[in-house]
């Protein structure tokens, strides 16, 4: 061996030695909401990149969504892992009498949560979010949400070191400037949504899934909800918009496929509620009028907020009044107050259930009435069971099987292969399953359990029970029972809808 190859050897050997091993690949998680997904779109012929999807992964096919069934408070439970009553967001619209004493604030509008925020110092959330939790650890969670600015805060409402990403709200604000001129000028609100869908579609793939991108993203499509509110159930432009977000969805699978990402994510499907068909004609409020049970439309003595009744000074005459005419009417479904005692199930007025039922019960947010309207299984003209006594063309919002019922895929390298589960499962469940995934520890405040029998080398070892909690009230010509069916796993308490049925004497 001559002094030349000598020299190479020796060469070769101290740039080896020199070099750093290269850096193992880290599992990362996606999260996709489809706002308003029925279980039922999930077709080859309407959705054929998530239906091959839920083939080829874990499909939990007892999925809830958390009640009040509506965007923001499904946001909120998913990146908090718990209900309302943990985490203070009660509905889509929140009243906070410090901000306004006469009228709710929609969480749909960032500003609101910022005037919450500020109202209550930080407390806009009363729980500990995935965001935060991620920041501890010195890690990101980035959001983008081709919906309200409200949702997209929901599901990093402190942004926590990440960013979210929406047409209308880019965070942190500095940021914005480079996100418009990589991915390029935000679009116009369409029906369907098709450009904005893109948009944060191209969002996720530059910075979701860049090398140094966040150990989290998730990416929420408002489509179909926006256009079924409108348009219905089933209708043509309905069942396009679901066709869209698909194609958004197998856009993403594409990307990590030919970038050799797919090993290295696990990406976790839900949405935020299911849908059903609107056929009601009475508004709350015009009715408590007429009854004389609320003076006037900007009277203070009762503060209505969507489903939540807000009654001056707990009157519970008033309390008992309202109850008492609201069990009468047909269009009227399912009560709850407070109970008497803390586990209570059954509300204090006679013939409600509690807020506790529903894990509606928060300390100091929870209204003194919480209802929704009745329903049935009633088909629609495009064959969609499911009607409501809402007013309006279509939505959700109520505790019918219809929309509390919704998907639940996932696959990556945490999760089993074609399997699906029977076992109960939640929005409050996703958090704590994807700390766990990434070896984070689950805060004891959380609602939410980690789903171990869709994770690889578990084995499930526990059964599931059905539990129904009945009360009964008499009005004049008639009784009204009240029916909520739960599945219980272990300690874990899933509401699965509630009914009213009206006997006539």
């Amino acid at each position: 061996m001559n002094k030349f190859t000598l020299l190479n050897v020796a060469l070769c050997f101290i740039l080896t030695s020199c070099q750093a091993p290269k850096e193992k690949q880290k599992i990362r998680t996606l999260v996709v909401f489809f706002d308003g997904l029925r279980p039922d779109y999930i077709t080859p012929e309407t959705m054929p990149n998530l239906y091959a999807f839920s083939k080829s992964g874990s499909y939990g096919k007892q999925h809830h969504s958390v009640f009040p069934t509506v965007t923001r408070v499904n946001g909120s439970s998913f990146s908090s892992g718990s209900y309302p009553a943990t985490n203070g967001i009660m509905g889509n619209s929140v009243y906070f009498p410090s901000i306004d004493k006469k009228n709710g604030l929609s969480t749909g509008d960032y500003k609101n949560l910022f005037k919450i925020t500020e109202a209550t110092n930080g407390q806009l959330f009363t729980a500990i979010s995935l965001g935060e939790i991620l920041q501890q650890q010195d890690e990101r969670m980035m959001v983008f949400s081709s919906g309200s600015t409200g949702q997209a805060m929901m599901q990093n409402h402190t942004v926590s070191g990440g960013a979210i990403i929406n047409p209308d709200l880019i965070l942190p604000e500095d940021f914005k400037e480079t996100v418009v001129q990589e991915i390029g000028a935000i679009p116009e609100d369409g029906h369907p949504d098709t450009a904005q869908h893109k948009w944060v579609t191209d969002a996720l793939i530059q910075y979701g899934f860049a090398p140094d991108g966040p150990l989290v993203s998730s990416i929420w499509y408002s489509d179909p909800d926006g256009t079924a509110h409108s348009d219905g159930i089933g209708a043509p432009t309905s069942m396009k918009s679901v066709q869209i977000v698909d194609a958004e969805f197998g856009r993403i699978l594409s990307f990590l496929k030919e970038k050799n990402l797919l090993p290295f994510y696990n990406i976790i499907i839900s949405a935020d509620h299911g849908f059903v068909t609107d056929i009601g004609k009475v508004g709350l409020t015009n009715y408590l009028i007429e009854k004389g049970l609320k003076k006037s439309k900007e009277s203070d003595d009762v503060i209505i907020v969507g489903g939540a009744l807000y009654i001056k000074d707990h009157d519970p005459m008033l309390m008992q009044n309202i109850v008492s005419a609201l069990q009468a009417e047909d269009w009227v479904g399912p009560i709850f107050t407070a109970g008497k005692n803390i586990g209570d199930m059954k509300g204090s007025v006679p013939g409600t259930l509690s807020f506790e039922s529903i894990h509606w019960n928060h300390t100091e947010r929870s209204a003194d009435i919480l209802l929704t309207e009745n329903w049935n299984d009633s088909k629609n003209e495009h064959g969609y069971a499911g009607t409501s006594f809402a007013r309006g063309v279509a939505g959700h919002g109520g505790i019918s099987p219809y929309e509390v019922h919704i998907p639940l895929i996932a696959a990556g390298p945490s999760f089993k292969s074609n399997t699906e589960s029977e076992l109960p499962t939640s929005n409050v469940d996703i958090t704590p399953t994807i700390l766990a995934i990434h070896n984070i520890p689950i805060p004891a405040s959380m609602d939410g359990r980690v789903i171990k029998e869709l994770l690889e080398g578990t084995k499930n070892q526990i059964e599931s029970k059905k539990e129904t909690i009945s009360t009964s009230a008499e009005y004049p010509g008639g009784t009204y029972t009240i029916t909520l069916q739960c599945t219980i796993l272990g300690q874990y308490r899933y509401v699965d809808y509630a009914k009213v049925v009206r006997d006539g004497k």
